[in-house]
């Protein structure tokens, strides 16, 4: 009986180059259409471990771990001076489906720089930002905003300690004139002190006390009424 032998079936031709075309591993540099360039790890195709990455359009640089073709993990992003052509960093920290995420330090093109927590691209959580002025604010962010409890410091010395809402002192808070040796503990409500006590704090070692000391009010429970505008104050945000 004649042995009938039947050709071996074979993937189409484009398979077989589309398996080689590829990238898995350590390759050298490879160029986009648009003229971006990458150097570093792939995984099916997609950027994925240690990487570096350069964008054509504004000569930026991304040097860090990749996750399936996005920023994710540890790394550091830069771009260069318009006039001195020297790299600048931009950001160094961790990323989130190519976005700032976890914590990190971003410096400012006006030379302010914010060190702490991110979410998805905005500052949230704990940090601390040094603004132009020479100000300093540390303590809670949600998107972007100083919300919750911090500390700003002001150049002269004065501080304001308290809670805070979308950027501005909202709710129980102090502040201290330190240049003046005084001491405001109250309410705020959107950056305005509604009620508090205005008393003498420090005013011996001031540098540049008021003239004359602040009269002494007699009030019967100033802690009492501190409490009742501060139990107002929930009642009313609750």
């Amino acid at each position: 009986m004649p042995v009938i032998k039947y050709p071996r079936i074979r993937d189409p031709l484009f398979y077989e180059w589309d398996r080689k075309a590829q990238k898995c591993g350590l390759r050298h540099t490879i160029y986009a259409v648009n003229g971006d360039q990458y150097t570093g790890e792939w995984l099916d195709n997609l950027k994925h471990g240690k990487g570096t990455q350069i964008w054509k359009n504004t000569g930026a640089i991304y040097s860090g771990d990749w996750k399936f073709g996005k920023r994710d993990g540890y790394g550091s992003y830069s771009i260069p001076d318009p006039v001195t052509k020297e790299y600048k960093r931009v950001y160094t920290g961790w990323w989130e489906n190519d976005r700032r995420g976890g914590r990190g330090a971003l410096f400012y093109p006006n030379g302010e720089c914010y060190e702490g927590e991110w979410s998805h691209g905005l500052r949230s959580g704990w940090g601390k930002m040094q603004y132009k002025d020479g100000s300093v604010y540390e303590g809670q962010w949600l998107l972007d905003q100083p919300h919750g409890q911090g500390v700003l410091r002001l150049p002269n010395g004065n501080r304001y300690e308290g809670g805070w809402k979308d950027g501005k002192k909202h709710g129980p808070g102090k502040y201290l004139y330190l240049d003046k040796g005084q001491k405001l503990e109250g309410i705020w409500v959107a950056d305005i002190p509604k009620c508090g006590v205005l008393v003498d704090f420090g005013r011996d070692n001031a540098p540049a006390p008021p003239q004359y000391p602040l009269p002494e009010i007699e009030l019967h429970d100033p802690a009492g009424v501190l409490a009742e505008a501060r139990a107002t104050f929930d009642d009313s945000h609750n």
